[in-house]
């Protein structure tokens, strides 16, 4: 057994001694060193725009009435979240405005995206539509206010539909824009190849149609994120978007800054975790042959 054994080893041995060494990959460790060195690059932007902005409350270069420096914001945070703002907690006023928002956005990509993609499919349907979508899209939605209460009253639904029409015109156009963007060449070689109408959307169109209908959605839901503000002048008594025009009506600066904070942290996390989803599902994109 145990000349059995030394055999088996020295066999192992001998043949990792012979196989070639994994060698690592330069192309991806130079990728993921430039990663790094562009994510430093981005730290060090926020760092030095955050001491900057401290040093301008600090050495007084700027009232803090104006421009409260980040030590105050992070106070009035600490105290909006022990007794909130308006006897509401600070977390109750961003859950209701995430709540109100991704509703409105799990709609606007569920009823624009394959409405976009029918109108770039089909000409005649994309006529039929497009001079009400284009007329709409530009239309600032604070205009539409007045009509939205008339419409839908002034709870949660008329707040709902200025977050929904911002973002589902958008997703319509690009979701239709991304379907035109597909290659001809592509197509006819599919149809050479005897593909039918539905091979063609689920192995050319679609696929190819994948990276700019991501885009176009993160674009739409950041048009989205910014209608909340106007959503939430609707006589609302909660959210973040109210509690940013309700502190600047009062001049608590501090208040406002923290809410235009948290307004931008939550879109940037929005789109970062769009992007992950787009590198998780469409790994083909932008690398086009």
């Amino acid at each position: 057994m145990s000349e059995a054994l030394s055999y088996l080893s020295g066999l192992a041995l001998t043949q990792t001694l012979i196989e070639p060494q994994a060698h690592p990959d330069p192309v991806g460790i130079a990728h993921r060193l430039r990663r790094w060195k562009l994510a430093l690059i981005s730290f060090g932007a926020v760092l030095l725009f955050l001491v900057i902005w401290q040093l301008s409350g600090s050495l007084h270069w700027v009232d803090s009435l104006l421009l409260p420096p980040p030590s105050e914001i992070l106070i009035t945070a600490g105290e909006l979240l022990s007794s909130g703002y308006r006897q509401t907690p600070l977390w109750q006023h961003f859950a209701i405005s995430i709540a109100r928002a991704l509703t409105a956005f799990v709609a606007a990509i569920a009823s624009g995206v394959p409405l976009g993609l029918c109108m770039g499919l089909s000409p005649s349907l994309a006529a039929g539509l497009n001079p009400f979508v284009q007329f709409l899209r530009p239309l600032p939605k604070i205009a539409l206010i007045p009509l939205v209460i008339v419409w839908f009253g002034i709870g949660e639904g008329a707040k709902f539909f200025l977050i929904f029409i911002s973002s589902f015109l958008s997703i319509v156009v690009g979701s239709a824009a991304a379907v035109l963007s597909v290659s001809q060449a592509r197509l006819r070689a599919a149809q050479t190849l005897g593909a039918n109408r539905r091979q063609l959307f689920a192995h050319v169109v679609l696929p190819n149609a994948l990276p700019e209908l991501f885009t176009s959605v993160r674009l739409s839901i950041g048009i989205g994120w910014t209608s909340l503000i106007a959503a939430e002048m609707v006589a609302a008594n909660s959210g973040l978007g109210w509690m940013v025009i309700n502190a600047g009506s009062y001049l608590r600066t501090d208040v406002v800054l923290l809410g235009i904070v948290l307004l931008g942290l939550t879109g940037y996390f929005f789109d970062w975790v769009l992007v992950q989803l787009q590198q998780r599902w469409v790994p083909w994109a932008g690398k086009d042959a």
